[in-house]
């Protein structure tokens, strides 16, 4: 059974997976862990993840570059395994690689944010196959 994590990543990370195919262990991401059903009591699995993927897209907005896209992305991967990390409510570690065969899509915005709008913006969704031209195009 797989774990399905959300990891937060800024256009040039993004396009550092696609150019090599993998994201390089020890990994941190997001998940829906027990932490967080606790914290949700009564929320469902839908809804779970919502949270986790708006968790990584956070960290998403946060890690971005002076020479990344003010976008937020996150790539949704199932990995064998995922430690929760103490103290917090959806972060996780994968100790192995993230292959572009274990990603099942990406969530980003459609085009460039302010802080401002974040709130109010909801992450688009792309299949696999998108992905390397979502980056090629910008």
């Amino acid at each position: 059974m797989s774990t399905r994590v959300y990891v937060a990543l800024t256009s040039s990370t993004l396009a550092d997976l696609v150019a090599s195919g993998r994201l390089v262990a020890p990994i941190g991401a997001h998940a829906v862990t027990p932490t967080l059903v606790g914290e949700l009591p009564g929320a469902d699995d839908e809804e779970l993840e919502y949270a986790a993927t708006y968790a990584a897209a956070d960290e998403s907005w946060d890690a971005r570059s002076g020479t990344d896209l003010p976008r937020r992305y996150v790539v949704a991967a199932d990995v064998p395994a995922a430690t929760p990390v103490a103290d917090d409510v959806t972060t996780v570690r994968v100790d192995s690689d993230i292959t572009m065969g274990a990603v099942a899509a990406l969530h980003c915005d459609l085009s460039d944010l302010d802080p401002d709008q974040l709130e109010d913006t909801e992450l688009a969704w792309f299949a696999t196959q998108e992905i390397a031209d979502l980056v090629r195009n910008g």
